[in-house]
């Protein structure tokens, strides 16, 4: 079980279950969270450091003043989450957050610095990332369906094993983006010209 206002180091939680619960003021530091289940669940003025979410469902979590530091999320469901919410430290040594084989559908990271954030081998339909920094990012693998991009900086980022996006490049910042063919064909979608088949 996990206390309002404690905190938590080198633990492992598994197949805990606080669905629709409220935790204020909790610091996690090199946890890790096993088949949890946090679905609703509204985390507020939490901290989170170097953990670790594996097989959880974090489905509709709030995550109202928490800050993360290194957490990685891992084969978990992490759908419709407001990150704006989160408190977000100017200063980065290196991703706060990163999502490995997740579903992080329907998520909104609006004008986010989310620098050398790795999003791969994920489901990531509907995703806000408008305003971004995404610099250097890696969406290897990742299905980016009708996901938002706009005066979002990809500098550098890779999606070459990335599908389904549709980023207009005279509205984001490409330069240095890899991107791979046949997908990298949408990229012309959007521009004035007409593409004749031979």
């Amino acid at each position: 079980m996990i206390c309002t206002a404690t905190d938590y180091a080198g633990q492992t939680f598994k197949e805990l279950r606080l669905e629709r619960a409220r935790l204020v003021s909790n610091e996690f530091h090199d946890c890790t969270f096993d088949r949890c289940s946090f679905t609703e669940t509204a985390f507020q003025n939490c901290r989170f450091v170097n953990c670790v979410f594996m097989r959880c469902d974090l489905s509709l979590l709030q995550v109202s003043k928490c800050s993360f530091a290194a957490v990685r999320f891992e084969s978990s469901k992490v759908m419709g989450v407001n990150w704006t919410r989160a408190r977000w430290s100017a200063a980065k040594l290196g991703p706060p957050v990163s999502f490995s084989k997740c579903a992080i559908s329907h998520s909104t990271f609006i004008g986010l610095n989310l620098k050398r954030i790795q999003i791969q081998d994920c489901v990531a339909v509907d995703v806000d990332f408008r305003e971004a920094d995404l610099s250097q990012a890696d969406f290897a693998g990742t299905d980016l369906s009708d996901s938002l991009f706009l005066n979002t900086n990809l500098t550098t980022a890779d999606l070459s094993r990335a599908r389904n996006y549709q980023i207009d490049p005279s509205q984001n910042i490409v330069k240095g983006a890899r991107f791979s063919l046949p997908e990298a064909i949408s990229l012309l979608y959007n521009l004035d010209i007409i593409l004749v088949e031979k």
